[in-house]
This record gives C-alpha cells, sequence and structure tokens, in this order.
C-alpha cells in the first residue's frame, strides 16, 4: 500500500520549502588565502581542502614528532576578510585513522554553502606549533539545483539549518513528493505505529524500481533503517537527504549501482516516538530490544518487511553520548548463533570498507565501543544480531550525539546537529559504494549461511557476543566492545530437531503486547516466515530452516527471552539401518545412514539434516519435509505434500520432483542435483531465496529459475 496524497496536497505543504531553497553554487576548489611563506619549524605543509556533502575534508603532510593537530576554521568573505571568529574546530588524533602518515579530517558541523577560511596546526606535547599557511574554499549547498523539480525539494531540518528536525507532517509531504516526482522511487507502506502513523518506505532502483517485494528480492537490496530510537534523528534526516539525492541524481555511477540493485530506506519506524522526542514507542517499548519478539506492531512490521523484502544488507543508525568515542561507532551482529560468513563479511563491511573510506575522507569510524563502555553485547532482540541471524550482513551505526575533545566546537547545538547528520549521509551513501563492489561476496556469504543454518548442525547458544578484536593496528580507538562469553548454562551442545508447541502455547492468547494489537505465537513466528507443521496434537518448528539460529531463542525454555517454552524434540533415528525403510508419525533422522529405500507415508513428517541414504526417497502425502545437508545416491520425490517443505543442501545423485504440494511456497536452495528438477502443480510456486541450484539436467516448469 502507498501512502497517498492529492498532488496539489503535496506541492502545496512543500512549497515554502522549494522557494527557500539556496541558489547551489558550483564546486569550488579550496584556494590558498595568502602567499605561500618560507616554513617555519615544525609548520604544517601542503594543506588541502576538498568540499563534500556538508563536510569539508582537510588533509596535510604529518609533522614529524607531532602528538595531535589542531583544525581551525573562520567565516570568511569572498576577498578573504573574516566575517566572523576563527574556531578550533577539531583536533586530529593518531587512533582517529587506520593510516596515521596520511592524516585527514572531516570538518563539518557548519552551515552548508557559506565559505570559511581553514589553518591546521600540530602539537608536541601540549605545545602548539606554527599554523599552516590557510586555505579558504566555498562549501558545497544543501544537495539539488532549486531550478530542477524534484531535486528542488528540501526538508524542514534543511531549510531550518538544523535547528528544526523534521515533523511528521513534513516528512509525509516529502516523501510524497519525492515519490511523484521521481519514476525511480515507489513509497510503500509497510504498517502503522501504535498511534496510527504510516511507516513508508522508500524504494528505489533505476529506471524504475521492481514491482513486488518477490522481484525486489531478486536484485539483492540494500536496506537502511533509520529511526528507531525516536530521539535520535540524525540518521533520519540524513536518509531522506539521501533519498531525494538517489530519486533525482544524474551521476552516472550511483545510476549504474541503483540499475543492479534495490535500495530500501525506512526513514521513521518508530514515528509516535520521534513525535514525542522519545526513545521508545507510545508503550515507551525500546524497540530496539523487540525485533526477535514482535510484540509490537512497529517491529512486526520491519520483520515482516525483512521476510517479503530479503535484504543481503542493512546499516541500523542510532546515536550515542559518549563524547570520547569516534564519530562514526560501528558494530557487526555479534551472537554466537550468527553464521561466521555473515559475521565475517559484516566486519570486512566495517573493517576492510569503512575504516579505509574514513581514513581518506576524515571520518573516525571506530568499534562500538572503541573506549570501552559495556555496549554493543550478544541480545538477540537488537536489529543488528536479529538481522544477522536472519542472514543479512549489517551493522549499528551510532552518531556521537555530541562533539567531544576532538571537536570542540560542536557544543552549539545546530554544528552538532549538522555534523551527525551529514556524518550519516556519508557513512549510507559509502554503504551502497560497498554494496556494488562486493555483492558477490555478500550474496555468496548469505548462501552459505542459509545452507548451513538449514543443516542444524552445531551447538546453540543462548546468548553470547563473538569478539571483537582492537584491530588493525594502529586500530582507529583504545579499546574493543566488551566480551560477552556464553556461561555453560547458556549453550546447548545437542539442539533438538524441532519444538513442539501445543494449541494454547501456539494460538493462545499473549498479554505481552499493546492493547488491541497482541498477536499469537503463531502470528509471531509467521512474521518470521518459519515454517510450522500441524500435527495431531500440536505444532512442529523444524529448525532445518535458514534462520535456525533464531528458532531455540524464542522457543526454548532455556532461552534468556523467550516467547514460549516448546517441547525439545530430539531425533528419532541416528546410525545405520540396513535394508527399506518406511514412515510414520513424526521423524527426526540426523547424522545417520541409511542403506536402502526410503519411503515416507501420507500424514507422516519427515524432519533429516546430515544423513547419507543409499537409495531412493519416495514421500507421498506427507504433513511436512525438511531435506538439510543430506547425501541422496537415488532420486527425490515430494508429492502431495499438504503442510511446508524444505529442501536445502542436498547433494542428490538422480532427478528430484517436489509436485502437488498443498502449502506454502516450497523452499528449494542451494542444492547439487546430478539429474533434472521438475516442480509442477504445486499450490505455490517453490522459490530458492536467491540461492541457486546447482543442477546438472534440466529444470522444469515451476522450478525453471531455481
Amino acid at each position: 500500500m502507498r501512502y497517498r496524497r492529492t498532488r496539489a496536497g503535496v506541492l502545496s505543504a512543500l512549497l515554502a520549502a522549494t522557494l527557500a531553497a539556496t541558489m547551489v553554487p558550483a564546486q569550488a576548489q579550496a584556494e590558498p588565502a595568502g602567499a605561500t611563506a618560507q616554513a617555519e619549524p615544525n609548520q604544517v605543509q601542503d594543506l588541502a581542502v576538498v568540499q563534500g556533502d556538508g563536510y569539508a575534508t582537510l588533509s596535510w603532510t604529518p609533522v614529524d614528532g607531532a602528538t595531535d593537530y589542531q583544525i581551525e576554521r573562520t567565516p570568511v568573505a569572498e576577498d578573504g576578510t573574516a566575517t566572523g571568529t576563527a574556531v578550533i574546530t577539531g583536533v586530529w588524533r593518531p587512533n582517529r585513522q587506520i593510516n596515521n602518515s596520511e592524516p585527514t579530517f572531516a570538518d563539518a558541523g557548519f552551515a552548508p554553502g557559506n565559505r570559511f577560511q581553514w589553518r591546521v596546526r600540530a602539537r608536541v606535547g601540549t605545545e602548539a606549533q606554527p599554523y599552516s599557511t590557510p586555505v579558504a574554499g566555498l562549501t558545497n549547498a544543501h544537495w539539488g539545483d532549486p531550478d530542477t523539480p524534484g531535486q528542488n525539494l528540501r526538508t524542514q531540518w534543511e531549510n531550518t539549518l538544523g535547528a528544526q528536525y523534521t515533523s511528521d507532517v513534513n516528512e509525509y509531504a516529502y516523501t510524497q513528493a519525492v515519490d511523484e516526482l521521481s519514476e525511480r522511487v515507489r513509497v510503500v507502506e509497510i504498517g502503522r505505529t501504535i498511534q496510527n502513523r504510516p511507516i513508508n518506505m522508500f524504494v528505489v532502483g533505476y529506471p524504475t524500481p521492481p514491482a513486488t517485494p518477490e522481484a525486489v528480492a531478486a536484485t539483492n537490496p540494500l536496506l537502511v533503517n533509520c529511526n528507531v530510537h525516536g530521539n535520535e534523528p540524525g540518521d533520519r534526516e540524513a536518509c531522506l537527504i539521501m533519498a531525494r539525492q538517489l530519486a533525482f541524481t544524474d551521476d552516472a555511477k550511483t545510476l549504474d549501482l541503483l540499475s543492479k540493485t534495490t535500495m530500501l530506506i525506512l526513514p521513521t519506524l518508530n514515528g509516535d516516538g520521534r513525535a514525542a522526542g522519545a526513545r521508545g514507542n507510545s508503550t515507551g517499548q525500546d524497540l530496539n530490544r523487540d525485533y526477535s519478539l514482535i510484540r509490537q506492531p512497529e517491529t512486526r512490521a520491519f520483520v515482516e518487511m525483512v521476510r517479503d523484502y530479503r535484504p543481503i544488507a542493512g546499516y541500523d543508525g542510532h546515536e550515542y553520548g559518549n563524547a570520547n568515542t569516534g564519530d562514526l561507532p560501528m558494530l557487526p551482529p555479534r551472537h554466537q548463533n550468527v553464521a561466521q560468513g555473515i559475521f565475517d563479511e559484516s566486519q570486512n563491511m566495517i573493517e576492510g570498507h569503512m575504516y579505509s573510506q574514513g581514513a581518506k575522507d576524515g571520518w573516525w569510524a571506530c568499534p562500538y565501543g572503541c573506549t570501552g563502555a559495556n555496549v554493543g553485547l550478544g541480545e538477540e532482540t537488537i536489529l543488528r544480531n536479529t538481522l544477522g541471524l536472519k542472514n543479512v550482513v549489517n551493522s549499528l551505526l551510532e552518531l556521537r550525539s555530541s562533539g567531544g575533545p576532538t571537536r570542540p566546537d560542536e557544543s552549539n547545538t545546530a554544528n552538532n546537529r549538522r555534523r551527525k547528520t551529514y556524518s550519516a549521509l556519508w557513512t549510507f551513501n559509502q554503504f551502497l559504494q560497498y554494496h556494488g563492489a562486493n555483492t558477490k561476496a555478500i550474496t555468496t556469504a548469505r548462501a552459505e549461511a542459509i545452507t548451513f543454518q538449514s543443516t542444524n548442525t552445531g551447538r546453540i547458544v543462548f546468548r553470547g557476543s563473538r569478539p571483537i578484536e582492537a584491530h588493525p593496528a594502529p586500530h582507529p580507538g583504545e579499546t574493543p566492545p566488551p566480551l560477552d562469553a556464553p556461561t555453560p548454562e547458556r549453550i546447548l551442545q545437542q539442539p533438538p530437531c524441532a519444538y513442539k508447541l501445543t494449541e494454547e502455547q501456539y494460538n493462545g492468547e499473549r498479554t505481552d503486547g499493546p492493547v488491541g494489537q497482541r498477536t499469537t505465537v503463531a502470528q509471531r513466528l509467521a512474521a518470521h516466515g518459519w515454517k510450522v507443521i500441524k500435527v495431531a496434537d500440536g505444532y512442529l518448528v523444524p529448525l532445518a530452516q535458514p534462520e535456525r539460529g533464531l528458532v531455540p531463542l524464542l522457543l526454548d525454555g532455556q532461552a534468556v527471552e523467550g516467547l514460549v517454552a516448546g517441547e525439545r524434540v530430539m531425533p528419532t533415528r541416528t546410525g545405520t539401518h540396513n535394508g527399506p525403510l518406511t514412515l510414520t508419525g513424526v521423524n527426526c533422522i540426523d547424522g545417520a545412514t541409511l542403506r536402502g529405500p526410503l519411503r515416507v507415508q501420507p500424514g507422516a513428517t519427515l524432519i533429516m539434516t546430515g544423513t547419507s541414504v543409499n537409495g531412493p526417497i519416495d514421500v507421498t502425502g506427507a504433513a511436512g519435509v525438511f531435506l538439510g545437508g543430506n547425501t541422496v545416491n537415488g532420486p527425490v520425490r515430494v508429492v502431495g505434500t499438504t503442510g511446508p517443505v524444505n529442501v536445502v543442501g542436498n547433494k542428490v545423485s538422480g532427478p528430484v520432483d517436489v509436485l502437488n504440494t498443498q502449502g506454502a511456497a516450497a523452499l528449494v536452495a542451494g542444492n547439487t542435483v546430478n539429474g533434472p528438477l521438475g516442480c509442477s502443480g504445486n499450490a505455490t510456486t517453490p522459490v530458492n531465496l536467491e540461492v541457486a541450484n546447482s543442477v546438472s539436467g534440466p529444470k522444469f516448469n515451476q522450478c525453471s529459475r531455481l
């Protein structure tokens, strides 16, 4: 559903913003303010200034023995005369970046479009050395030509130069105007807040965005979540600006990136909290502690969006109150149930891209918790961990909410707000660049994670984080974030093959949500996209699913923040079986060797992982079938299943057929099939979650694109 207003109403609401927009200057090269004089001892040399969106990157040749550097900024007229007071706007320290031999500083906080002069001086200990020769330049105005429709849109925050944050009414008008004026954008309403505010999402592609969530998912989309804590709005303002840039830019490289993927920008998940200036939603719930439990309508809308649009990478925007930390603290999904490849690629995005690009452009990216604060742990309820458990490469982004020692001028509220928003805009644009350059690595990590999780292999950790090392050296920060290593009672060495829920547990009324909008366990599991098998005396939730690492964290009685204490269903067959095997009832086979054909009778359930089968598998009319990480020497035939079907990561010597299934779309993904793959007559076309099957024979009918 799209949030629609009349075109006249939208343009009327934005008329003042359009008229107030200032002329965008041509980008100016920074020029020396005076003739170069003979260098004094320890004087900074080769100062250069390059303008970006809302910031200026200063670079210079380092001075031997310097402890740090002070950056001075002075407003000046076109003739170079000062129009205001010079201030120390920044301090560069060696722990800011990974390449100390090429110091850079992103000066920010100024009102865009004004002219300034910069100087830099070294300090040895506390003793200041001579300033560099000054360099002056005109900063970039707000992005977009004021004479070009679309580009001339401005947010309330931009028009007030950061004095006011964009209201919900202005956001909706701006969002709708971008939608109406750009063919690249579709605005989708993914849900409503408790107080009935729309939760809108920009879907951006070139030349137009794909028409359906399934089509978007096929483009390996990326996602930015901009405002979950209502009193942390800096990222939200950056997202609104970025949406305009993507919607109306003529930059060939950006258009090329958008032609190959889809950008999902969710500016305000917590509209009620934003309107109230509160961290939580209207019930006081911290939504960033609810992404696994999804007790609130806002988080449910978000999780359903992830289920349907399937982003492969994401950023989650926040603000952080520690003034002594970096400009841009970041952190990957640390929960130990996150697949290794997802964790590694998330770290590569941060350390391999953001650290190095930050060093070039002057931003101080560091691990969240780089001052040793007790933050950034392994709670699965937090979005970065929930997304990691959903096989999404992602990172938390914190905007340091006050200037601190390295940005002493930012006791000025407007300066501080501008620095936060433009540093976020830099990060989200770099995220798009990273995604474009690393899509293959991201999709490979995701495919391996989905396949691995579907085999139900390895222990389950109920709560515990992976370590974050203080590297690379010299690392950008002082200390790594703390480690909350799992204690023995939070580790399950032998996981079950499924959890069994009673009717009351599954469909019973809940009290852990807002009155009038409470949801059952059944509805929440459906929002996560998990498959459930109906059996005679309850419901089975197999672990052999792509989000296996998250399932026990909600359904096990040992979970730290679970939904319900389900019954563990352990494997019913392991070891070796010689000869034919016919199955009835509920069957969990794990790590077994079956030497002979396997037949599953009508109404039975088969959950089989890590098993070798020397013979055909024939399933007819089953209640549900989950095959993960098996080796089958023979054909696999699944016909007429009334419940869910998952066939993931198997090696099959023979044809595979999935026919006439009646439940949700069968998942057929990541299999190696030495023979044909055929699907027909299924009530819903099978899917592969963009994890292709390797098939030596033809792929038929409904499986032709898998």
